[in-house]
């Protein structure tokens, strides 16, 4: 898989995606993760990529002009099965969403700033728009870093046990079940002795029964959209 995300800030996202399961995905030859300089595309001597919006707002839109041109120079070298933006008001993302993101070969991700960018880049270069919560941030870098890391791990290879991502929240539309480990029995508290009987067939039963019970008091908007 490659991922390429054009930014105003690279830095800003440079470490989360060195380090952890993203780096070694990246060591192994899994995922390639490329940043663009956003500036690196303005034939402007200030290297300016923001402009005032027409109209009364406040506040600075980025320029169509850069992220045509990086766009359409990274496209020249390979197809892209999604070109993302990063906005509040976008598909909110999900793990599902994840999951079928992850199945992509070339995926190209412009991290959205100040007030967003020139609207004729969403209504003619976007592929798909993607918000991660209703707030707004500074940037759509730490939002391209969230759906990096959320889709990375789900790459067949990345985790050391492909399983283990089978298992988290959400993946059955679920919250997870309840995990311990070690000592069964701290400071009075022990673990529930369905998961030391060695009965694998019960504990997943119990799994499932606390999972449907965490999700139905916790998330019950889960269950409905089901």
């Amino acid at each position: 898989m490659r991922i390429d995300i054009i930014t105003v800030l690279p830095e800003l996202i440079e470490s989360p995606l060195n380090h952890s399961i993203i780096k070694r995905a990246q060591k192994k030859g899994l995922v390639s993760i490329n940043l663009h300089h956003l500036r690196d595309y303005t034939t402007d001597k200030h290297r300016t990529v923001d402009d005032y919006a027409f109209g009364p707002d406040a506040g600075m839109v980025l320029k169509i002009e850069p992220i045509y041109k990086a766009i359409e120079k990274l496209k020249s070298k390979r197809n892209y099965d999604e070109i993302i933006y990063t906005s509040p008001d976008g598909e909110p993302y999900t793990q599902r969403l994840a999951n079928t993101l992850s199945t992509k070969e070339n995926i190209l991700i412009l991290c959205g700033h100040y007030k967003g960018v020139d609207h004729r880049v969403r209504e003619h270069l976007i592929t798909r728009e993607i918000s991660i919560g209703d707030y707004v941030l500074s940037g759509g870098e730490l939002a391209a870093a969230i759906i990096v890391d959320s889709v990375v791990r789900l790459v067949p290879g990345v985790l050391s046990d492909e399983t283990s991502a089978l298992t988290d929240s959400f993946q059955d539309g679920l919250l997870a079940p309840p995990a311990y480990t070690r000592p069964a029995d701290f400071n009075g508290w022990e673990v529930p002795e369905i998961l030391l009987s060695g009965n694998f067939k019960e504990i997943e039963k119990w799994q499932m029964e606390q999972a449907i019970e965490r999700t139905k008091r916790l998330r019950p908007n889960l269950l409905k959209d089901e």
